[in-house]
């Protein structure tokens, strides 16, 4: 039950501005086998963790590229899964590893998005030189991806901006600490949005969650009902690179070590 907060701005007028400010908690079993976040190998150009799930190895859920280029992707809620479907992690790993465009590239995957079990994704081009580009496909909602206008959005595991509880009640908090970055240090900025991503104050009762997860057990859905999930053998695991803090005049340059430009939050 991932859930991911973010706002962006093109071309803020304030040079004190951030152009993109990203918030995002990955859900997973605990005994899921995941590499922590870091560059590829000896690739110096892409950051992300990577899945070492047998079957899935590779994929990934958040990542960044020196080139400018970022994905993030959460699984749709369904009730029953296609344990034959393609791992959705190659989603986000193929799009940091190509030169195709963002647009592009969703257009590509909506062609073939039956082949997948339900997930959504965000993909985006980062450039001050070209401007950003941030698009959004989710293969159980409508045929086509889309071009984000500017703003803020909030994102779990129904389509875009579907306003479970949890959702709305975490992107009020986000919008809260976005509205006095300009005023922060990064380092304060990072530590308020940590903050948001630790809430774990169950926004209950939720008819929006119920209905979608109709055919789960009742306490189950409950315990997803937070921004931050605690289960016992699920739920939010930390590691470095959620908090990702772009700033007006920064182009994407992503030296080891780069915290704390870029902070994640995955699992």
């Amino acid at each position: 039950m991932c859930i991911i907060f973010f706002k962006f701005d093109p071309r803020p007028v304030s040079k004190n501005a951030y152009r993109l400010i990203l918030a995002a908690n990955r859900d997973e079993f605990y005994h899921r086998p995941s590499k922590l976040a870091d560059f590829w190998g000896n690739n110096n150009e892409i950051l992300s963790g990577l899945d070492m799930e047998e079957g899935r190895e590779g994929g990934t859920w958040l990542g960044i590229s020196t080139r400018g280029k970022l994905a993030a992707l959460t699984n749709y809620l369904q009730p029953r899964l296609d344990r034959d479907a393609r791992g959705r992690g190659e989603l986000v790993a193929h799009f940091l590893t190509t030169d195709v465009d963002s647009l592009t590239y969703l257009k590509k995957v909506s062609a073939e998005g039956h082949l997948y079990n339900g997930f959504n994704l965000i993909a985006a081009d980062l450039s001050t030189e070209k401007g950003d580009v941030i698009c959004y496909y989710g293969n159980r909602g409508e045929p086509e991806p889309v071009v984000l206008a500017p703003g803020t959005y909030g994102l779990s595991n129904a389509l875009l901006e579907t306003p479970w509880r949890k959702l709305c009640f975490g992107k009020q908090l986000f919008l809260e600490a976005v509205e006095r970055s300009q005023a922060l240090p990064k380092d304060v900025l990072i530590a308020q949005l940590l903050d948001v991503l630790n809430n774990e104050e169950a926004q209950l009762p939720d008819p929006a969650i119920e209905d979608q997860g109709r055919e789960y057990v009742q306490p189950i859905l409950n315990k997803y009902a937070a921004v931050c999930v605690r289960c016992p053998d699920y739920g939010t695991r930390w590691e470095r690179l959620g908090c990702c803090c772009l700033h007006a005049n920064e182009e994407m340059a992503l030296p080891r070590g780069c915290e704390p430009t870029f902070l994640w939050w995955c699992g």
